[in-house]
């Protein structure tokens, strides 16, 4: 894979309208040519009978199944609330204001 040149990369700035120092497209220069090399390497060991992979640990769904279990009736969840009108729990408002 023929090396990124300075020039390319004051095009690619240009293009992208990033206004970048001399010094800086030289750090780049080196940069982006490294990022090619390692992909490069990449792709030599990515063959036909290597699977592709996005995470190297295997990943599954950790949550459990949705199962209806016992509840409490509305005279127990009540049971403990500072205030309730016999059917809902009773708070102030929030709003200024009563709903």
């Amino acid at each position: 894979m023929p090396d990124i040149t300075s020039e390319q990369v004051a095009h690619l700035a240009n293009l992208a309208r990033i206004a970048l120092t001399p010094e800086e497209i030289e750090k780049l220069t080196g940069e982006l040519s490294q990022i090619v090399d390692s992909v490069a390497k990449v792709a030599e060991v990515a063959t036909p009978d290597v699977p592709a992979t996005s995470h190297p640990v295997p990943l599954g769904n950790v949550t459990r199944p949705d199962v209806v279990g016992p509840t409490l009736t509305q005279e127990q969840a009540l049971s403990g609330a500072p205030d309730s009108d016999g059917e809902r729990f009773r708070v102030t408002a929030i709003l200024g204001e009563e709903q």
